[in-house]
């Protein structure tokens, strides 16, 4: 299990998830970007919950091993999910038109952006 220390406070989840959600809190960063990310977590009475996470370029997250007798937070598709949406931001892109990547007469506000899920 993992603590992830995250805006003031503490949640414990698995060690597969903290990892999923450092990398996708990493790569968000790297693009300015945030995203909303839903996780199982464990209550100091041992019940399992869920806790609704922002994160992004401004996120501070810490985790930490933890030892527990509790069984191990598994959330195999959470994790896969969270891998290819780090994977999307981390693949390298060709840079079209100007040094921002847009012609002059491109209009940015007609591009859509998939919600990440």
């Amino acid at each position: 299990m993992e603590r992830i220390h995250y805006a003031g406070g503490e949640l414990l989840t698995g060690s597969a998830i903290a990892g999923a959600i450092v990398d996708y809190a990493a790569a968000l960063a790297s693009r300015r970007s945030a995203a909303s990310v839903d996780i199982p977590i464990r209550t100091a009475d041992g019940s399992t919950t869920r806790a609704h996470l922002l994160i992004g370029p401004a996120s501070q997250l810490l985790t930490e091993p933890v030892e527990t007798d509790d069984d191990e937070l598994e959330d195999e598709e959470l994790v896969s999910r969270l891998q290819a949406a780090t994977s999307a931001l981390s693949a390298v892109r060709p840079v079209i038109g100007g040094p921002d990547g847009f012609d002059d007469d491109d209009d940015r506000d007609d591009l859509e952006w998939p919600p990440i899920r």
